[in-house]
């Protein structure tokens, strides 16, 4: 497992779990960043802070701290891209 703001743009990947706590878990969860989900790394930018994902068909905009709490494996993801 890694944490997401080290996946690369074009990169799919799946959350295997949520780290950190109070106020920046319940964000990242309403935004529909749950175990099992499905992430699309869309954009980066330039200086790695934000980053742009795709997760349930909504594009979201996540900041590096925020990217560092979800933990992701690639998976069983290879044939989907």
């Amino acid at each position: 497992m890694f944490a997401l703001s080290s996946v690369k743009p074009g990169q799919t990947v799946k959350v295997e779990r949520l780290s950190g706590g109070g106020a920046v878990r319940r964000r990242i969860m309403d935004m529909g960043i749950i175990k099992g989900a499905t992430v699309l790394v869309r954009k980066v930018a330039p200086l790695g802070d934000p980053i742009e994902v795709s997760v349930r068909g909504c594009e979201l905009t996540l900041r590096r701290e925020e990217a560092e709490c979800v933990e992701v494996s690639d998976a069983g993801l290879q044939g989907r891209r």
